[in-house]
């Protein structure tokens, strides 16, 4: 029997806006054709701005939906699973962190259920995101694995990964911005001790980062190192930052970090 809505969403915070915002505002899901519930009217109230239908009741959702998307806290999804027990779940998405597609299942007790598990990461409230996908469960089925892959496309790039690689993708690009954030944070503050205004500081900052990436990006005969080395000069002043960089262990500082995310990952998947 065909649903009253293509989506629903259980879970209305920050990334559940940001994927509902780019699929409303792509005109790829009509607002109408979408559902969200929350237990926070706040929450509902920045949803409804978009024009999607709210509700606090989960089972609404779940009830009327082709593709139920889970977009909670990992901790709270036994006792949303449970506010659904006995409603058939066909088509499920997950950005729950750690969660795996098996767990859900379980949780749902829908063992046929089609799971997809996707990791978004927050740039995409602004269509800069990067959206790791695991849509296997859907790959015999053209029309609803494109409507997952265009569904997280509409907010940013998305990349295919196998379930097993979703921990390592959390510690990359789904926690990576705060990284990115706070070394922004450490040039403008560098910069201001360095006597620079904090305006003056947070722009250079920001431009610089900025044209890095997009050199990066744009540089696909080059490595980093070249790239590194392009910029010093024997005896000048960047080589005197990057050995200062090196002597400090910046490359071991970013991996036990990325590696305590992971961890983290790996522990709320069991």
């Amino acid at each position: 029997m065909k649903k009253q809505f293509k989506l629903g969403v259980i879970g209305a915070g920050f990334m559940a806006q940001a994927i509902v915002k780019g699929a409303v505002y792509s005109d790829f899901v009509k607002a109408k054709k979408i559902i969200v519930s929350d237990i926070s009217q706040q929450a509902l109230d920045a949803m409804g701005q978009l024009g999607v239908v709210c509700t606090q009741n989960n089972r609404d959702v779940a009830e009327n939906s082709e593709f139920l998307l889970f977009a909670v806290k990992p901790q709270h999804f036994s006792a949303v699973a449970e506010s659904l027990r006995g409603v058939p779940i066909e088509k499920a998405v997950s950005i729950m962190a750690g969660v795996r597609k098996q767990t859900i299942r379980d949780a749902l007790f829908e063992k046929k259920a089609k799971v997809a598990r996707a990791m978004p990461n927050l740039p995409c409230s602004i269509g800069s995101g990067m959206v790791a996908l695991d849509a296997d469960d859907y790959s015999e089925d053209i029309d609803d694995n494109s409507f997952i892959v265009s569904l997280f496309d509409c907010s940013g790039n998305v990349i295919s990964v196998p379930e097993e690689k979703l921990n390592a993708v959390t510690g990359i690009s789904g926690s990576g911005p705060a990284y990115v954030y706070l070394f922004i944070d450490g040039l403008i503050r560098a910069g201001i001790r360095q006597g620079l205004s904090e305006d003056e500081a947070k722009t250079l900052a920001i431009n610089t980062v900025s044209g890095g990436v997009d050199m990066v990006a744009h540089s696909e005969d080059k490595t980093i190192d070249e790239l590194v080395n392009a910029v010093c000069s024997k005896g000048g002043t960047t080589i005197q930052a990057v050995e200062s960089f090196r002597r400090d262990d910046l490359a071991g500082v970013i991996d036990r970090a990325v590696d305590a995310c992971v961890k983290r990952a790996e522990e709320l998947s069991r």
